[in-house]
């Protein structure tokens, strides 16, 4: 159930839709900053032993950096079909609060949103944004999966990685 549940949120991570507000509940969890990298980070066409992969999105890193922030109570699915940076699924159905919360992170850090979508039908979010660097593109997809979220995140090769 919950690879479909991820095959679906991967299917919809291109689609947004503005849309009414749904108020998170008690439990919502909270993105939080990773520690931070010993190392710089690196430009795309620096040396890093994380691969990339062509997507229909664009080219991604393989995984996140180390100084992404981090949703607490998290746990990755490494079932997850299709390539990603990162799959996660977060207890309860938060897709909202998941959404604007990295949202809330990454502007902190100097990335643009250029667009936050939702709810779908299924009641995915959809959050895209620019990093500091020319090309770094971000794609958040939040999809409530039957009492969990699942987060999909594509993390741009323009963008920096340790």
């Amino acid at each position: 159930m919950i690879a479909l549940a991820g095959s679906l949120a991967y299917v919809l991570v291109a689609c947004t839709a503005a849309g009414a507000s749904t108020s998170p509940s008690a439990s919502s969890p909270t993105v939080v900053a990773s520690s931070p990298s010993s190392a710089s980070p690196q430009a795309a066409g620096a040396t890093s032993s994380t691969s990339q992969t062509d997507t229909d999105w664009g080219r991604i890193w393989d995984s996140l950096p180390k100084d992404f922030p981090a949703i607490a109570g998290s746990t990755p699915d490494d079932a997850a079909p299709g390539p990603a940076s990162a799959v996660l699924i977060v207890p309860g159905e938060v897709a909202k609060t998941v959404a604007t919360s990295l949202q809330t992170r990454l502007e902190a850090a100097g990335y643009t949103t250029t667009g936050l979508g939702g709810p779908l039908e299924d009641g995915t979010y959809t959050l895209d944004m620019t990093g500091p660097s020319t090309g770094c593109m971000v794609q958040v997809s939040a999809s409530p999966t039957g009492g969990l979220t699942t987060v999909t995140i594509l993390y741009g090769a323009a963008c920096p990685h340790d």
